[in-house]
């Protein structure tokens, strides 16, 4: 039987909790989708509008997109920005500074797809050419933020009533 929309039922869970279940079954070799939220990662993954599918991290390299607990308990769902022995640096693709540390028992998934609204799946890239950007990254993430941001609410919104 297929899932339509109107039967599921919406719950609302502390995301330590909710990160801490899908690190679980992450970690047992299963796949989980998960709607983002925040601009850390945009233009690439765009806030409730993409999800993510994520799968165990077999390995981790510079350019993958992680989903790693910090200090604190806390998760994010950055992008690789180094790996130094058993140390990861990330970053969000939207963030013009500010990395984080974790080491890389830390790192819980790795996004295997991006999906979109419509369920197209894309296999991310691995952002080399975002990185080389990062000089002028806040220039062009101030054009997309005013632009194409303004453009998806609208959508979004619309499609919702």
């Amino acid at each position: 039987m297929p899932f339509h929309d109107s039967e599921m039922t919406t719950k609302t869970y502390d995301n330590r909790i909710l990160l801490g279940e899908i690190s679980d079954m992450l970690a047992q070799g299963g796949e989980v989708i998960l709607r983002a939220k925040g601009f850390s990662m945009e233009p690439f993954i765009r806030s409730e509008l993409d999800s993510v599918r994520l799968c165990k991290p077999e390995t981790v390299n510079v350019g993958d997109i992680v989903l790693a607990c910090l200090e604190g308990e806390s998760y994010v769902l950055h992008r690789v920005f180094a790996v130094e022995g058993g140390r990861v640096t990330l970053m969000g693709d939207g963030n013009v500074r500010g990395k984080e540390h974790c080491l890389l028992s830390d790192v819980k998934g790795k996004v295997k797809t991006i999906v979109s609204p419509t369920g197209r799946e894309r296999v991310p890239g691995k952002g080399r050419v975002w990185r080389w950007l990062m000089p002028v990254r806040r220039y062009i993430l101030g054009v997309y933020r005013r632009v194409y941001r303004r453009k998806y609410r609208k959508e979004f919104y619309r499609n919702e009533t």
